[in-house]
């Protein structure tokens, strides 16, 4: 039975979902070569409108955030009028979509924005090369200067309005999967001794003013967060890891935010210093709207719903094999499996 997640759920009193499926942001490398969304993803979100709400593929907050071929972005004219297309499908078929936003941080490349320096809290540099571009090997990031953080935090201000501007219902800040936030927040990518490092407090005060800034700029009932309190991508875990999100999570239930979301890849995933899953530690220290994901399928999800482990489910690759997934899922009709060869087009 999954007669809870095809129930109505109010954020706020701004925005009401139609039903509790969310479609995950998922990675798709398909603007333009000037990062502008095409006619092709326009109707590739369309398709999905009947998700409660999407949350789109992370979009960049400017050029030097960039770590992944033909990511969109959300810092030019063009750009914005691009995802205008991409919001009016949506919404004309009846949906609700928040743009996902980004830097990447140590995992961008100087490739994508015509050399430069890789900007990250700290110069600790990522094992690896560039998923879909492998001859590009991760570079030695350079720290943030004092400036170049408040410009960053600037930048993330401009795009959530740039994200209004361009039809989107909200926009969720992308602080989760080893990216530019994620990398203040763990002990292993950030070595600093300044007011951004080093105590519990320091290593959340990039995090928390961007979400402050976000939220003057386009207000709290339209901002969201991703978060990855278990490190688990492009770092490794430390226990004192916990105290930073301890802090964190703490601070962030005082903004009253749209929703907090987890950033995982499957969630049955546990953490010896989080003391089980990431989610399940989340909703032990975060009493706001939570989103879960990594790895549920509608039935699951819906019994984790019902155990009030999370109150709204993202749902990621099933949603590009079946750009109907909600209908099947009301319907109870089998789902098409996802397959890799499937992200070579947009359908």
């Amino acid at each position: 039975m999954t007669t809870n997640l095809l129930q109505p759920y109010e954020l706020n009193n701004t925005i009401t979902l139609n039903n509790r499926i969310l479609m995950a942001p998922l990675t798709r490398c398909m603007a333009d070569d000037n990062l502008v969304p095409t006619q092709a993803m326009a109707d590739y979100y369309g398709r999905r409108a009947e998700a409660g709400l999407i949350i789109s593929e992370a979009i960049l907050i400017r050029q030097d955030g960039q770590g992944y071929p033909n990511t969109p972005g959300l810092f030019t004219p063009e750009q914005i009028t691009g995802w205008r297309k991409v919001t009016d499908a949506v919404h004309n078929n009846g949906g609700k979509i928040f743009a996902q936003i980004w830097h990447t941080g140590r995992v961008s490349h100087p490739h994508f924005f015509g050399g430069g320096d890789v900007l990250a809290p700290s110069a600790v540099k990522v094992d690896g090369s560039v998923p879909r571009m492998r001859e590009l090997s991760y570079q030695v990031p350079k720290p943030l200067t004092h400036e170049e953080i408040a410009q960053l935090v600037q930048d993330f201000s401009q795009t959530a309005a740039n994200a209004i501007d361009a039809g989107f219902d909200g926009v969720e800040i992308h602080g989760a999967n080893g990216y530019l936030i994620d990398q203040f927040l763990h002990h292993d990518s950030n070595h600093r001794t300044d007011e951004y490092g080093g105590s519990e407090q320091n290593m959340a005060r990039f995090a928390l003013e961007v979400v402050d800034a976000v939220v003057d700029r386009i207000g709290n009932d339209r901002t969201a967060l991703r978060v990855s309190p278990g490190a688990y991508v492009n770092m490794e875990g430390d226990e004192r890891d916990r105290g930073v999100f301890d802090h964190l999570l703490t601070e962030l239930e005082k903004r009253d935010l749209a929703f907090l979301h987890i950033g995982i890849f499957d969630d049955s995933l546990e953490f010896d210093y989080l003391g089980g899953t990431a989610s399940s530690y989340v909703r032990a220290n975060y009493n706001n709207t939570l989103v879960g994901v990594g790895g549920y399928t509608a039935e699951t999800g819906s019994d984790a719903i019902e155990t009030n482990k999370f109150d709204l489910l993202a749902i990621g690759r099933p949603f590009i094999a079946n750009p109907d997934y909600i209908a099947k899922v009301r319907e109870g009709k089998e789902l098409v499996n996802y397959s890799d060869e499937m992200l070579a087009s947009l359908v």
